[in-house]
């Protein structure tokens, strides 16, 4: 099965270095945003990304150096909650180059990044209203290329699964009718007085604790991800449907 995980705003520039770092697929689509970027003040930019004025300058300047700065493979770059649940700095060799084939990041500046994909520092959220000559969003500038690609990936490891740890703002720029694949979407929810509801932190955690349940285990069933129960997640039939397997602790 193929993995989508979303990225993360906060970034390990610091993070193991890898003597095999591949090229991100749609560089030249990255590169148009980044000059797009570059024409925006800072006042402007900090709107349109929701940026203190701090954090508006660092990522601006940035953009400005984009091409010239240290890079770092995407999979031990992202740090935030996901990240910490998919611990991948205690991955074996045999499991990075598993997931090198069957993991893909969803990106707002780079579309689709492999785990040892090169990237550099960057704040571009794929909620973004940013305006280019093929639309108003981030959604319009990817349009039907992701899903295409997604396609051809899942077709070059011989798989129709796709299990969707990706969070709604990032999965939306798939487009599902150009999708082919059965998708798979895991829900994880906490037990609060009787009643289940998902918590943001936790889901995020679990997302990624699921995509390192798939990849240290090699899954390719659909089955097969029934069996999850990290941190105490189980799995519940009444709850799931055909499309979404929903665990609760």
């Amino acid at each position: 099965m193929l993995i989508l995980l979303s990225p993360a705003k906060k970034l390990n520039m610091n993070s193991k270095n890898f003597d095999n770092l591949t090229q991100p697929l749609f560089l030249k689509d990255t590169f148009e945003l980044i000059k797009i970027v570059r024409k925006l003040s800072i006042q402007n930019f900090q709107k349109l990304m929701n940026l203190s004025p701090n954090l508006a300058e660092l990522n601006l300047e940035r953009f400005s150096k984009f091409g010239d700065q240290n890079k770092k493979a995407s999979l031990f770059t992202f740090a935030g909650d996901t990240y910490q649940g998919l611990d991948a700095e205690t991955f074996s060799n045999e499991d990075i180059n598993w997931a090198q084939e069957h993991l893909i990041i969803i990106s707002g500046l780079y579309g689709f990044l492999r785990p040892l994909d090169e990237i550099e520092p960057y704040r571009l959220e794929m909620g973004s209203r940013l305006e280019t000559k093929r639309g108003n969003s981030l959604y319009s500038f990817w349009g039907s290329q992701l899903s295409e690609e997604l396609s051809l990936q899942a077709n070059k490891i011989k798989t129709n699964i796709i299990l969707n740890c990706a969070s709604n703002e990032y999965f939306k720029a798939v487009d599902n009718s150009k999708l082919m694949n059965e998708v798979i979407t895991p829900i994880f929810k906490e037990n609060k007085q009787g009643k289940s509801k998902i918590i943001s932190f936790y889901a995020k955690k679990a997302r990624g604790m699921m995509a390192r349940f798939v990849i240290q285990n090699r899954l390719t069933k659909i089955d097969e991800l029934k069996n999850f129960n990290l941190d105490g997640y189980v799995f519940n039939q009444e709850q799931s449907s055909k499309s979404q397997l929903v665990f609760i602790r």
